[in-house]
């Protein structure tokens, strides 16, 4: 998967109108309470996860971690087509990824138990690495081509177990909340457990929390599901193509909604 680039927009280029005063609040109290409400619930989850084998509980915990730090952002979401969630809950994800705020709106608005993939070197990470092998996550090995068709392998056993995954093809956040390459990865894997890949598409995220800002401007948030793209009677030499036609979709939604 690409990863993000070396060189990034300063906080001063990306948010240059944030008020002295807006910075202090966030510094002083929006952060420590990320911090502490991310130890909180993450310590709970560590405990919760010595029993639940099949990361019901502590899904459920996460769920409840992404909406209080969604409401410490004041920064409500509207979930547009949830319906299309329901049709096939069995499949591929594949979002966009503008901002470290993805994930909480993901967990607080997808009203199912998921999977995601997470880089293999964030295992070793005392407590995110514990929560992660805990809660049945799958790493995605990128020491080598065979160790990361490995890793794609384990996400698609993961589908055909009936558990659908939620994938950040691009790799990273953008870093101009412009939309970048998207690697195969998830599409191999829906081909590969014959279920549909759905895109999923955020809007504002970028604004409310960009790369390398510590700063969150406050705003209506929405996660927008596309059309299911069934799978079945393709292989994995469909995977760049079909890649490229989930993109085209989360391309189009975001510029319609973000202008």
């Amino acid at each position: 998967m690409p990863v993000e680039p070396e060189t990034q927009p300063t906080e001063e280029q990306i948010a240059p109108e944030i008020p002295l005063a807006v910075r202090w609040l966030t510094y002083l109290l929006i952060l420590p309470l990320i911090a502490l409400t991310t130890a909180f619930f993450g310590s709970i989850s560590l405990v919760v996860g010595l029993w639940d084998k099949n990361g019901r509980q502590q899904h459920a915990l996460a769920r409840v971690w992404a909406r209080v730090l969604l409401r410490i952002a004041f920064s409500p979401v509207a979930l547009e087509h949830a319906e299309r969630l329901h049709a096939q809950e069995t499949a591929v994800y594949a979002c966009n990824h503008l901002s470290y705020y993805d994930t909480p709106v993901l967990y607080a608005k997808l009203p199912f138990q998921f999977r995601i993939l997470a880089k293999a070197p964030l295992w070793k990470v005392p407590f995110i690495g514990w929560y992660l092998e805990r809660s049945g996550q799958v790493p995605i090995d990128q020491s080598s081509a065979r160790a990361g068709v490995a890793s794609l392998v384990r996400g698609a056993k993961t589908l055909e177990t009936g558990l659908p995954f939620v994938v950040f093809p691009e790799g990273g956040r953008a870093a101009t909340g412009e939309l970048q390459p998207m690697a195969a990865g998830a599409a191999w894997m829906a081909i590969r457990a014959q279920v549909p890949i759905v895109p999923l598409t955020l809007v504002g995220t970028y604004e409310l929390l960009p790369i390398h800002v510590y700063i969150l401007r406050p705003r209506p948030l929405k996660l927008i599901v596309g059309e299911a793209i069934p799978t079945v009677g393709m292989t994995t030499k469909d995977a760049d193509a079909l890649m490229q036609r989930v993109r085209a979709v989360i391309h189009a939604t975001y510029i319609a909604e973000h202008g």
